[in-house]
């Protein structure tokens, strides 16, 4: 190969390169500006956020500004703060305030008892307040081979599936990695959550597939959105390695990700929960509610 054509072509190659990422990331512009009100989303992503990440602003500026961004919802906000979400006609996306922890969880007999009574409580107010999902856990394994987690965590959900059912409110169990962030949790695979949705057999059981979790646990994220998409009732974002921001930085595209989502048919939400490495935290979230708008 002559060293013109090389030239020519090495160009080419760095040419397009800058133009794919130009394409991919223009939206990330908008981080530079002030936050704008009535942002014009798609509307193909029901966009949320996870309450945790921005703990140190205050739940009302959260709404007012999640708003503005373009947030419909929150998740993992308790009982005690719904009349906040409710005030600023903020939807609670994914409910807790009933699980034990992350370790004690379903697949372990001697937590029935205190879950059944907890979960049989939280499930009427999910409903009365207007809402669907609550958070449940497996929790960690403890030995506990796949077929014990599995009978484990279906004799204790179908204790609560008929009480779920009444109230139309949907169990949503957590998918974790088990490499990096919670070792020895259980239902670190989307397999495995989905043989635990075929043993439980009602719609009222389902999915949180955390895109961060699985990434390290598993990969192929699209690839299991597509074929376990059935058993999946929520998604949390994250970017890997070190679940911040999801852009440039980070080594999922999330575009493609989220266009997988809509791809599906999913009409429920995506919630934001990365850890803002910014200092100006809402600009962050900003600029990741756009990379997800599809």
């Amino acid at each position: 190969m002559s060293t013109d054509r090389r030239s020519a072509i090495k160009n080419i190659v760095a040419g397009t390169a800058a133009l794919s990422t130009i394409g991919a990331f223009a939206n990330m512009d908008a981080v530079a500006q002030p936050l704008q009100k009535n942002m014009p989303l798609k509307g193909n992503i029901n966009h949320s956020a996870c309450r945790w990440c921005y703990q140190d602003i205050p739940l009302d500026k959260l709404c007012i500004e999640g708003k503005r961004i373009g947030l419909s919802a929150i998740d993992l906000v308790g009982p005690k703060e719904w009349d906040t979400l409710k005030a600023h006609g903020i939807h609670s996306s994914m409910c807790n305030g009933a699980e034990i922890n992350l370790v004690d969880g379903f697949n372990d007999k001697q937590f029935h008892a205190r879950l059944i009574k907890q979960y049989s409580e939280m499930i009427p107010l999910v409903a009365k307040a207007g809402y669907t999902n609550l958070i449940c856990f497996s929790g960690n394994k403890r030995n506990k081979s796949d077929e014990e987690g599995w009978a484990n965590c279906a004799e204790g959900l179908k204790q609560l599936m008929p009480l779920a059912e009444k109230h139309k409110v949907v169990l949503v169990m957590e998918l974790l990695n088990s490499k990096l962030n919670h070792q020895d949790y259980q239902a670190d695979r989307t397999w495995w959550g989905a043989e635990l949705c075929k043993k439980v057999g009602s719609e009222s059981f389902k999915l949180l597939y955390d895109i961060y979790h699985m990434q390290i646990d598993e990969g192929d994220v699209i690839t299991n959105i597509k074929q376990y998409h059935p058993y999946i009732a929520h998604y949390h974002t994250g970017g890997v390695p070190g679940r911040h921001e999801i852009d440039e930085t980070q080594e999922l595209f999330y575009p493609a990700i989220m266009n997988a989502i809509v791809a599906t048919g999913f009409k429920g939400y995506v919630a934001q929960e990365f850890v803002p490495t910014g200092d100006n935290k809402l600009k962050s979230l900003q600029k990741c509610v756009q990379i997800c708008d599809v």
